[in-house]
């Protein structure tokens, strides 16, 4: 498309005597950095009664400003996606609010573990090399890739908006912008960053980019992954209380609640924290929560927000209880499905300062919004990514025995072992390389989109990781996938994972002979799995999870003492053999 406009352009102005930037004879010129804005060339957003004020895709096409307006992505909003906080410009429809990369450099300043962009590609994915110039004057060369607007995946989008704006009149059609990260060299302040050059088929359009900074004195103590959008309540004016299980402790505390997956935004009318009694019950009045020192805050669709630091004692291996008061109507929600936990949901009213869980009269069984729990200081977290049996799927509800929790009892009682914060990313019917939810609108389906697609937001992006423990693959086995594949994916992520700095730990997968679908031909697979996961290729550690859990005498299924009686999900005797076999000197970085 531009190119061919480009062309037309050389045409004209040797017809008229003039020798445009270049054609020979002519020195092309290159600003210095300049801030991005500065470098806006293209409109990708009208309003829906003026479509022609802007054309996104060289061919007419763009995005609606009502419907980015109705998600929350307004004019000059901050946004906060997978850790980066990024601004979406501050531009009325139809005027210029975006870049297309060709080269250009852009003024940046920062030190961070990322860069992150919010790109689109029109006419396709657009993929490009870039440079990133460091204050001490050394470079290091990026890859970015910027999925298709309209045809890009729905797994890995930041945001959906429903329409799509053309010449025609508007169209019921996804239009879909991303949020991509590339590593950074580790302790080096950015200077600049160079665009990538032209794509050859499509075009790269960037509308905003930042330094993801890292996470400087805080620890990840608890974590759940978002693993679908589903229907709740409805809730009109109630107060969430969520039960969550700390890992390490700290004086400080902050909250993460994570929109993913949504189409509009959540308002957040009041937060709270506070060390669980009994029950909903308190120990003692709970500590507000503020975000950028207001008492409430509103979560754009597909953003996530941070709640400001808060003196308050964290004790390790406690269940704090987070809560936050819905002002409006929620009638579907982002939730982690598998909490085994009990949680409340109040009366009317807001009642995230009270002490008494008196109010607190219905339970809720799944974790919604609520993503992350950090406290001050601390040495860093480990990630654990998984599937039901990392969830905790097989344990007593309620009680903490998923093995994510056994071994952070371990770490925390253990002479000499490193005090990391244990992040559990298990999503119960997960897999490695295909999506069982497909990432947009409300769905039934909880078991998440693949592990691929969801390293950035729940691996690369939770706070102070250090090492991620792998443990998944039979999910795919049993839906047919090869082992071959399933291999590929989980090298996949640990060189993702490597190039971000992260120890990558690998563990083999459980035999599970006498559950419905996992066949002899399933069993042969995973063995082909565990054959070449133990010769280590790729990964910095393997934990031969295999070894601990099978029945010497049948080695294709679980030793019936570590059975949960479904003969895939290992129950607390097994859950807890897990927990007690990792040596924990492969969870140092």
């Amino acid at each position: 498309m531009r190119r061919r406009v480009r062309g037309a352009a050389v045409v004209l102005a040797l017809l008229g005597g003039l020798a445009p930037a270049g054609v020979a004879g002519a020195a092309p010129h290159r600003p210095g950095p300049l801030p991005l804005e500065r470098l806006f060339d293209n409109r990708a957003v009208s309003d829906d009664a003026r479509p022609g004020d802007a054309d996104f895709d060289g061919a007419g096409a763009s995005l609606s400003a009502p419907d980015l307006a109705a998600a929350g992505w307004t004019p000059g909003r901050r946004l906060g996606v997978e850790g980066a906080r990024l601004t979406w410009p501050d531009t009325r429809a139809g005027e210029p609010d975006n870049v297309r990369a060709d080269g250009q450099w852009v003024r940046l300043r920062g030190r961070g573990d990322a860069l992150a962009f919010l790109v689109a590609g029109t006419g396709g994915a657009a993929r490009g090399t870039g440079t990133v110039r460091y204050r001490d004057g050394s470079r290091t060369a990026y890859r970015l890739t910027a999925p298709d607007w309209r045809t890009g995946p729905l797994a890995t989008k930041s945001v959906a908006l429903p329409h799509i704006n053309t010449p025609d009149g508007q169209r019921a059609e996804k239009a879909r912008l991303y949020v991509v990260t590339v590593p950074l060299a580790r302790g080096r302040e950015v200077a600049s960053v160079r665009l990538p050059r032209d794509p050859v088929d499509a075009d790269l359009h960037v509308f905003a980019l930042s330094v993801r900074a890292r996470a400087t004195g805080w620890t990840g103590t608890w974590s759940a992954s978002t693993a679908g959008y589903t229907r709740v309540g409805p809730w009109t004016d109630r107060t969430v209380r969520l039960v969550a299980h700390t890992s390490v402790g700290g004086p400080r505390v902050r909250i993460r609640l994570d929109n993913t997956f949504a189409g509009a935004p959540v308002r957040i009318g009041s937060a709270s924290v506070a060390v669980r009694g009994a029950g909903a019950g308190a120990r003692g009045a709970p500590v507000a929560l503020t975000f950028g020192g207001a008492g409430g805050v509103e979560i754009p669709a597909g953003a996530q927000a941070v709640s400001d630091p808060v003196r308050f004692t964290v004790p390790a291996g406690a269940d704090l209880l987070v809560s936050f008061h819905l002002p409006g109507t929620v009638a579907a929600a982002p939730v982690h499905s598998q909490a085994l936990q009990t949680s409340y949901v109040s009366e009317p009213g807001d009642h995230a300062a009270e002490a008494s869980g008196a109010a607190y009269t219905s339970a809720v069984r799944a974790w919604p919004l609520l993503t992350g729990v950090d406290v001050a200081d601390g040495a860093g977290s480990v990630v654990l990514l998984g599937d039901s049996i990392t969830d905790g799927v097989g344990s007593t509800p309620d009680t903490n025995r998923r093995w994510p929790d056994v071994l952070a009892r371990r770490l925390l009682e253990e002479p000499g072992a490193p005090r990391r914060g244990v992040l559990n990313q298990g999503v119960s019917a997960n897999r490695v390389v295909g999506d069982r939810y497909p990432g947009d609108g409300v769905s039934t389906d909880t078991g998440g989109v693949s592990a691929l697609h969801r390293l950035d937001r729940d691996v690369l992006a939770q706070t102070s990781a250090r090492t991620v423990v792998v443990f998944q693959g039979i999910n795919d086995l049993r839906a047919g996938v090869p082992a071959a594949d399933v291999v590929g994916g989980l090298r996949e992520i640990a060189s993702r994972a490597r190039a971000r700095g992260l120890r990558v730990v690998v563990a083999t997968l459980v035999p599970c002979a006498g559950e419905a679908r996992c066949t002899a031909t399933v069993d042969a697979e995973r063995v082909a799995v565990n054959a070449a996961l133990r010769r280590g290729e790729g990964f910095d550690a393997v934990l031969d999870f295999d070894a601990v859990l099978r029945d010497p005498a049948l080695p294709a299924r679980l030793l019936p003492a570590y059975d949960s009686g479904d003969h895939l999900h290992p129950g607390d005797a097994g859950l807890a053999a897990l927990g007690a076999a990792v040596p924990l000197k492969v969870l140092r970085s």
